[in-house]
């Protein structure tokens, strides 16, 4: 049995009939895409996606700064005057 993460859930079909009413009954939710009663695609608010990257965005980041911090020790410290 596959996991269903989204509270509303459209057969292909459906999709194909009317996407933009499907968006507006989900009110800013993702809609699950089902092919054979299984989940096959999500259909995210452009909102919801960007909202998504910019946090994954955040956590790549966050690895580099934990990375660099731990090459802290071997770091060559120099002022601002000095460049």
């Amino acid at each position: 049995m596959n996991t269903i993460y989204g509270s509303y859930s459209a057969s292909v079909s459906e999709l194909k009939r009317n996407p933009s009413r499907l968006l507006e009954e989900a009110d800013g939710e993702s809609v699950v895409i089902l092919n054979h009663n299984k989940p096959t695609a999500y259909l995210v608010p452009a909102a919801m996606y960007e909202e998504v990257m910019e946090r994954l965005e955040d956590l790549e980041w966050a690895e580099v700064i934990q990375e660099r911090m731990s090459q802290k020790a071997e770091a060559i410290e120099v002022s601002l005057d000095d460049l």
